[in-house]
This record gives C-alpha cells, structure tokens and sequence, in this order.
C-alpha cells in the first residue's frame, strides 16, 4: 500500500512556505523576541487569508472542514519557519473548542473568528499548564476534567524561546463540555507536526553550513565522520513522519473516540521530538557556538525546538500512555 498525499494539500502547503519565506520570518521573530509583535500578527493574517488556520472548522462555520491530516500538512511548514504565537492551540485545538461550544455560544461566532485568523491559547493542568503568548490572544482557555473554563493570564513568564511567554491561566466560568483527552492528542499531535519542520529546517541549514565551512583546507561536510551525523539526524526525521501521519489518520477515523488515538499520537509525538532534538544538537555541534548565538539564525530554530519539547506533555507523558495503550 502506498499513502501518498492529495495533490491538491501538496499545492496548499507550498503555498503556505512560498507565503512565509518571502515574509523574512528571521526578522519578524527577532521583533517578537522585543516584544514587537505586529509584524507577526500581520503573518497570521496572511496564513489566515490561505485558509491554514480553517482547516478543522467546519464548513458550515466558514471553515474548510479538513481532518487532522491537511492540519499536518500546514503545521510543518509553520514549523519549518519558526512562526511565532500560540501556532497549535490557534490551528488544532481552539477548532475543537470552538466545535465544543457549538453556534449559539453567549460568547459569539468563536469558529467563525478562529477561521478568519484569530488567535487563541489553552492550558491543560497536569500535562500543558501554561498557556503560551496569551498577549496576543482573543481567547484563553483552560481545558480540565472533560470541561472548558474562560481563563484570565496570571503572571507572564519568558521561555527558552524567546518568542514565546506563557502564563498559567487561572479558570473562570464553565463554558463547554470538551473531552480533555481529545484536546491533548490535537495539541500533542500539532506539536509534533512543528517539531517535524524544525528538525528538517535545522538539517538542511546544517548541510548547507558544512558545504561552505572549511576547516583544515576541506569542507567540513566531506569529512566522513559527520556525513554520518546528518545521515543519522535524516533518518530519524523520515522514520517518524510515518508515526505522524499514522497519528493524524488515527485522529481522522476516530472523532468521537480520542481513546483510540491514545497511542498513536503519543509514539508520533515521542518520535518527532526525539529526531527533532537530535536535529537540534548536530545542528549545534557542527555550527559551533556561532549557531547559539541571537545573530544567528540557527539559535532561532534551536530555542524554539528546546520550547515545544514539553509542550503538550513531556515525553516520560507520552511514553505512559503508549506503555498503558499498549498493556
């Protein structure tokens, strides 16, 4: 059996990275990193306009009514750009929220403002507490014990990332009834997804960094030793994007059972980190501490990864729950 993807979602996702590579994303998240965020809303809005973050509303709110695989396509090439904001609560959970509260919700079209490209946050207690970049959210959300509650952000902390603040959002009114379990596998699913592009995107600045440094009158990228250092972060990458689709599929055929996506969600998630830390550390290794630096593109891509590793769940998290799905 061969799985190949609809021509049309491979036209859809180099749309999206042709819209972001001409957006000089290095610059948008270092105005991010300083707290100047306009230049990356004003990329929302523009991923907005090709209709990324509509994938999982459903038609009949405006959305394109897609399955978690079209939400892959588009979250590893947010991914491989380093998009700063709230990308995965925004693309995957807030459209189960929003599906949750249903068209009549007191609170407004919810769906129908996610669609056009509002942004949105949410904190699970327990497995994701912390409700990243709430400041340029139109909604935060606490997801617990199968419910939805209004949040209100506490104090803001910075991450690793410095394009990232989170905050642990406090609970207020209940607001709908949400299978928590759900909206952990589309978190930790679309984080993955993320991690996937960032790996492929450190790999390929890394290659092209060994054709043009020299040291000891050769390319670096010739000698033997660190071939195998790519070779090795390349087949990482490729032997979990099945363990992805695998995970996007499951959610797919599965809407109204988030148990029996446990599993293969969990192993996506634990694969991709792992090869995308992996990708991560050569990346350094073989740029030198240059790689780390804020002037160095690299650094963007590194902090962010370090970031996402516990977004969503650890992986001792998601090892669990293979290890309980599988028993």
């Amino acid at each position: 059996m061969e799985f190949a993807l609809d021509p049309e979602i491979t036209d859809f996702a180099t749309s999206v990275d042709s819209l972001l590579a001409s957006s000089d994303m290095p610059s948008v998240i270092r105005a991010w990193n300083d707290g100047d965020t306009d230049p990356g809303t004003r990329v929302w809005g523009r991923v907005a306009e090709t209709g990324a973050t509509a994938l999982l509303i459903g038609e009949d709110s405006g959305g394109a009514g897609a399955t978690a695989v079209e939400a892959m396509v588009a979250l590893e090439v947010l991914g491989r750009h380093a998009v700063p904001g709230p990308v995965v609560e925004s693309v995957m959970v807030a459209p189960r929220i929003a599906g949750a509260l249903g068209g009549d919700s007191d609170l407004g079209d919810v769906a129908g403002e996610i669609a056009g490209g509002a942004l949105a946050t949410v904190a699970v207690p327990g497995v994701s507490p912390f409700a990243p970049d709430p400041h340029v959210a139109s909604h935060t959300w606490v997801a617990d014990d199968d419910s939805v509650f209004l949040g209100t952000a506490g104090e803001h902390r910075r991450s690793v990332d410095r394009a990232r603040t989170v905050t642990r959002p406090e609970p207020g009114a209940r607001i709908a009834a949400a299978s928590t379990t759900d909206l952990v596998n589309h978190g930790a699913l679309g984080t993955a997804a993320q991690l996937q592009g960032l790996g492929r995107a450190m790999l390929d600045m890394t290659v092209d960094y060994a054709k043009q440094r020299k040291q000891y009158g050769r390319f670096i990228g010739e000698y033997q030793a660190l071939k195998h250092q790519l070779a090795d972060v390349a087949i990482a990458l490729e032997m979990s994007r099945p363990l992805l689709w695998a995970g996007a599929l499951s959610l797919a055929e599965n809407p109204d059972d988030p148990a029996a996506s446990v599993r293969d969600v969990s192993a996506a998630r634990v694969a991709v980190a792992d090869a995308a830390y992996l990708s991560a550390r050569t990346a350094l290794q073989l740029h030198g501490a240059i790689g780390y630096t804020l002037e160095h593109d690299l650094g963007l891509l590194l902090t962010k990864t370090r970031a996402l590793q516990t977004a969503w769940g650890t992986q001792a998290f998601h090892r669990g729950r293979v290890l309980e799905a599988i028993r």
